[in-house]
């Protein structure tokens, strides 16, 4: 291998093309909201909310703000040693604003009532549009476990998907990024609480127009 100050220009297509994908672009200072560009590829099971909050954790890294606390927007059920968890509870008090530095909401209070989140605000940690409804594939459908005031549900109905354990049998409710229902038309689907997935494997969130995607927010 030469050792010289320039490589041929084929070793350097090698070393670009072995290289991790970047960001599509540099991460705002104030990023503080993102969903997630993939899920940990287990349905809905995403390791309990401590599983969940690592990987938005690792993926706000991935993007150069992992200086911040991140949590995922995911409420649990009741059981027999522990209380609901409310999603809304767990993501800080705001603002919160995406990677390009556009403001989602500026409290707790907004995000649940008149927020800024759309399919073009809803990006990832890397900056991308995820596909909605009208795209191939469509993965609109995002997992929260919620209704649409960011509770959780009463106990005894699985939304949750055993509280994000399981990847096989279950149910998790879902909303939709781009604020869009079965029509292109009526677009009125709740980003948070639209309805429950077929079931908790990949395929079954794929099935709904899912990919286990779910929303991340940093709480300071």
């Amino acid at each position: 291998m030469k050792t010289g100050k320039h490589l041929p220009f084929a070793a350097i297509l090698v070393l670009l093309a072995a290289a991790p994908s970047a960001t599509l672009h540099a991460a705002d200072a104030r990023t503080s909201f993102f969903v997630t560009s993939e899920g940990p590829g287990k349905g809905g099971d995403l390791g309990g909310l401590a599983g969940a909050d690592k990987h938005c954790q690792t993926l706000a890294e991935a993007a150069g703000v992992g200086k911040r606390t991140w949590r995922a927007y995911l409420s649990t059920s009741a059981t027999a040693s522990a209380p609901a968890i409310n999603a809304r509870d767990r993501i800080g008090k705001g603002p919160w604003y995406n990677v390009k530095g556009e403001l989602i909401a500026r409290n707790v209070d907004e995000l649940h009532r008149e927020n800024n989140l759309t399919k073009q605000t809803a990006l990832t940690e890397k900056g991308e549009i995820v596909n909605g409804r009208g795209d191939t594939p469509n993965q609109h459908d995002i997992l929260t476990g919620s209704d649409s005031m960011g509770m959780a549900f009463p106990a005894g109905e699985d939304t949750t998907c055993g509280n994000w354990t399981k990847s096989g049998e279950g149910s998790a409710q879902v909303g939709h990024h781009d604020r869009t229902g079965l029509d292109l038309k009526q677009p009125a689907k709740s980003w948070n609480h639209s309805h429950p997935s077929r079931g908790c494997s990949m395929d079954a969130l794929r099935a709904t127009g899912g990919n286990g995607r779910f929303y991340c927010f940093a709480v300071k």
